[in-house]
């Protein structure tokens, strides 16, 4: 497959707009105007998506339990803070699409790695992101299945050194929460590689790379006091009702026998 052929199926997936191609021709006018291809954006995020217990929110519109504060939509780097409650069973998965030197060497050079051991309850894949022939957009959107609650991700790199292509990352978390817990999800993209389990999308032309890892924390949130009171005075009501009401019951007895 051509160059011209791969960006054209890319943009057929996107509605026929071929965005790709409008960069390419941007970058031209840059040089032309004289701007160095060092001013130019290395890295830079083509998509990105969240999953939250099935319910798929893209880019920008994310509820009020995501914080992107940390996080640049433009370079698809920085830090995204999820946070989420409720008791049972709960999925939260993230997928990032970003492109290295798109305008020097395409966006079709590249390959993904996975380093480190994954948690048991993390799932993860590296895949091409669907325009052509990879399926990690349909297993990160996949709602949970019903009764294990785990993700459609295949814990798999389809995109190794030697099999360069278009490159895309997704990683997340299956987990449990009691009526009194509260889950803080963290997804890092950077260009520092970090410790533990990560995933990495490389452009061997250049060197650079993205690196994707996440946390699960799981902390109890403690009941608030004035919610504790509450509690205390509505038994202390249960009691007072109660006493009353075989106070009653003794009165009554006395008129009937006495």
């Amino acid at each position: 497959m051509t160059v011209n052929q791969y960006r054209s199926k890319k943009a057929y997936f996107l509605g026929g707009k071929d965005m790709k191609r409008i960069t390419l021709i941007l970058f031209a006018l840059f040089f032309v105007l004289g701007v160095s291809r060092a001013e130019a954006a290395t890295i830079g995020l083509w998509e990105w998506a969240l999953n939250q217990d099935g319910n798929v929110t893209s880019g920008g519109s994310q509820p009020d339990n995501v914080n992107t504060d940390a996080f640049n939509d433009t370079t698809g780097l920085g830090t995204v803070t999820i946070t989420t409650s409720g008791e049972g069973d709960h999925l939260v998965l993230g997928f990032f699409d970003h492109e290295i030197l798109e305008f020097e060497n395409t966006y079709f050079n590249e390959f993904g790695d996975e380093h480190g051991i994954p948690a048991t309850d993390q799932s993860w894949e590296i895949d091409e992101p669907g325009y052509v022939f990879g399926d990690i957009y349909d297993n990160f959107s996949d709602s949970p299945d019903l009764i294990t609650n785990l993700s459609a991700l295949d814990n798999f790199n389809n995109v190794p050194a030697g099999s360069e292509d278009d490159v895309s990352m997704a990683m997340g978390w299956d987990f449990l929460l009691e009526l009194d817990e509260t889950a803080t999800i963290t997804m890092l993209l950077s260009t520092i590689a970090p410790s533990g389990f990560y995933l990495e999308h490389t452009d061997p032309d250049s060197g650079e790379s993205i690196y994707f890892s996440s946390t699960l924390d799981i902390a109890v949130v403690p009941i608030p006091s004035a919610i504790l009171l509450l509690g205390s005075g509505l038994a202390g009501l249960a009691g007072l009702r109660k006493k009353f009401a075989t106070a009653n019951i003794g009165l009554s007895s006395m008129y009937k026998y006495g």
